[in-house]
């Protein structure tokens, strides 16, 4: 979150009433000065009726009245060049830093060091253009995704036309090469047809994308995984990492609820919380019978 002295705010660290007591804090002077500290809140009872924290619960926020503007800049610059960074503040030194992230690393904090990950932006690419991509691009636009969407077929092309989600010329599987796919990427194939779809998630399954999914019924999909598994040179492993049928099992029939599937999926594995909804249904098939300011971190 950032907060300036006049009370703008950009970003959140709460549902509201924290964020309301740091813009009061702010008004009153409390941060005053250059050196990052440490704010709790809920640490008694009270202070977490007071803030709607849960019963119990503990809010600690580093406060950095004072963040090096070339360390931002150097920051923004990693992230616009489509680079994993992670930024360190060191308490106990009194500094900050940027430097080269991976995808193994993850926020922590011991109480004297806080490091954070940044960057590159998320991506979803979208293989066809019909009406689950309308419904399905504005909501990953909404969770911060930058949408791409693929459909070398005219008819649906050519009647693209949702705001922020670019079409890329080109067929798929020659796109997801070209896109360079990276962790925080995620591919969704929803043209139904074999020469588009198998194709992308051919190159898809064998980049480092964090998601890939697939539309279509189990038994379809079932078949889509004994064509990759007959024709193309994809391990076992990789195979694996296909979600399909695509999204969370909601029972969505509908294009906005197979879209709202989708993405509750992307989100669960990109959390790490996949595992809390079991296996995926499509994890082991058998093919069918014969016939998804003031910075304070």
């Amino acid at each position: 979150m950032v907060l300036r002295d006049d009370g703008l705010v950009q970003g959140s660290v709460s549902g509201g009433c924290i964020e309301d007591d740091l813009i009061a804090r702010m008004g009153a002077g409390e941060f005053a000065g250059t050196a990052a500290r440490v704010a709790r809140y809920g640490v008694t009872a009270e202070e977490a009726r007071r803030f709607g924290l849960p019963c119990g619960g503990t809010l600690e926020l580093v406060i950095e009245p004072a963040p090096d503007p070339a360390g931002l800049e150097e920051l923004a610059t990693r992230i616009g060049a489509g680079q994993l960074a992670r930024r360190t503040v060191d308490l106990a030194r009194g500094s900050a830093f940027v430097g080269s992230g991976s995808p193994a690393d993850a926020v922590a904090w011991d109480g004297q060091r806080l490091v954070t990950v940044h960057g590159p932006a998320w991506r979803l690419l979208l293989i066809g253009a019909g009406q689950i991509s309308r419904f399905l691009a504005p909501l990953a636009q909404t969770l911060g995704y930058r949408v791409l969407v693929c459909d070398p077929r005219v008819e649906y092309s050519a009647e693209w036309d949702v705001a922020g989600a670019d079409l890329l010329p080109g067929m798929p599987d020659d796109v997801v090469v070209e896109l360079a796919l990276d962790p925080r990427s995620a591919v969704v194939a929803l043209t139904h047809d074999p020469r588009l779809d198998d194709l992308a998630l051919l190159e898809a399954l064998k980049s480092p994308a964090f998601y890939v999914g697939a539309l279509g019924s189990r038994a379809s999909n079932a078949s889509r995984r004994q064509r990759l598994r007959q024709y193309f040179d994809l391990t076992e492993g990789e195979i694996a990492r296909l979600h399909g049928p695509v999204g969370l099992p909601i029972g969505s029939r509908t294009p906005p609820e197979i879209a709202v599937a989708i993405v509750a999926e992307m989100t669960a594995v990109k959390n790490g919380a996949a595992a809390r909804f079991g296996p995926p249904a499509n994890a082991v098939e058998a093919p069918p019978p014969a016939g998804t300011g003031c910075r304070i971190g």
